[in-house]
């Protein structure tokens, strides 16, 4: 299994829904939570997208240098750019990057705020959108020449001059949750990914998407998007996450909601639907919190707990056949070391035994005692 860690371009601080406690995200940040998720062994990290978040492919970009393996997962938006330009963008990404790109595909949910960008189709529409752009995309970056005649793309003779690092371009990742987004998966994506819904709405999904996968002669892999919120003890993550909503009133619960139920994305509505706007019931599975949810669109859910714990129900997942961890925490740059320093050594990291040899020769854990002796594991 893999986790990628989040850099939160549309803000960050300790508690939600206020600007008390609140941090700037500006560059010095966004490297500073990139360079410790490079550090401490993320596989990578995920950049939003949208009107409330610095632009994903200029931020990344910037993050390039202050990087050594970290992967950016950033978005491409079909109706709102050209396939053969994001396909281009991509290549070079991937090359500056030395193979460094995932491409997170977003066809977008709210429909007020796609008209703000220019592009008035329904739900569906922009579905069969996203698949024509799809199709060109992943044929230009596999060195084809492309000529393409769609209801809503039309190339003639595209063509990506520079090949990507990685072949035959940079894996595509996806969480469309409707059918139309299931169609869509199933003829294009490499990893499915759901927001954080209990075990068995999540083992639903993938059930799903492997049939629909199956039946275009592909195979997926699987990926989830949650919170964490890990202490060391259950009563300190417990209260960790009422602190974290402690200045939330009903006038903004009930604001942030009204703003959510405009959305026409399925995936939304399933995550709001787990808390409802209240906050009476918010633990929606054993260690599964939506409290998230209550202000914040897109992933609304936290695994909360100690660490055996949080590892526990990340195991649970990859039962299920999740590979992939796309996990984010407040404030972003403390959670994440926490998840890293308690949760990691609990888990079958791809990348584990390479990042513990890294570390090793470097120094121990700890502050030498009394300037002398080497601190040891006490039990």
């Amino acid at each position: 299994m893999e986790v990628f860690w989040f850099i939160p371009t549309h803000g960050d601080g300790k508690y939600l829904g206020t600007t008390i406690g609140a941090r700037a995200v500006d560059f010095d940040y966004m490297s500073q939570i990139a360079k410790a998720a490079d550090t401490l062994g993320y596989g990578g990290v995920l950049l939003p997208t949208g009107k409330s978040c610095e632009d994903p492919w200029i931020a990344a970009s910037a993050l390039i240098s202050s990087t050594r393996n970290l992967k950016f997962l950033v978005a491409v938006r079909p109706g709102l750019m050209s396939p053969t330009i994001a396909a281009r963008m991509a290549s070079s990404f991937d090359r500056i990057s030395g193979g460094r790109l995932l491409v997170n595909v977003v066809t977008g949910g709210d429909s007020v705020e796609l008209a703000g960008e220019g592009l008035h189709l329904d739900h569906d529409a922009r579905y069969d959108l996203t698949d024509e752009f799809l199709t060109v995309w992943r044929q230009a970056l596999s060195g084809e020449q492309v000529d393409f005649e769609g209801d809503y793309v039309n190339v003639k003779a595209g063509k990506v001059l520079y090949p990507p690092v990685q072949k035959p371009y940079p894996p595509l990742y996806f969480g469309g949750s409707s059918d139309a987004g299931h169609r869509v998966a199933a003829n294009h994506i490499d990893v499915y990914l759901s927001w954080g819904e209990p075990p068995a709405q999540v083992a639903e999904k993938i059930a799903v998407m492997r049939k629909l996968a199956a039946e275009q002669g592909r195979t997926i892999r699987f990926g989830i998007r949650l919170h964490v919120i890990v202490r060391e003890t259950e009563e300190e993550a417990w209260a960790a996450a009422d602190d974290l909503i402690r200045y939330l009133d009903d006038d903004t619960i009930a604001e942030a909601q009204r703003i959510l139920s405009r959305f026409d994305s399925v995936g939304q509505r399933r995550m709001s639907e787990l808390h409802g706007g209240s906050r009476d019931k918010l633990e929606i599975s054993p260690n599964l919190w939506a409290g998230v949810g209550l202000v914040r669109g897109g992933a609304g859910t936290a695994l909360v707990g100690d660490p055996q714990t949080v590892a526990a129900r990340m195991l649970e997942y990859r039962e299920l056949g999740i590979e992939t961890f796309i996990m984010s925490g407040y404030p972003h740059l403390e959670e994440a070391y926490r998840l890293a320093e308690l949760v990691f050594p609990l888990l079958p990291l791809a990348n584990k035994q390479e990042k513990e040899q890294q570390r090793s020769y470097i120094s121990p854990f700890g502050e030498m005692i009394a300037n002398n002796e080497l601190p040891t594991k006490k039990s």
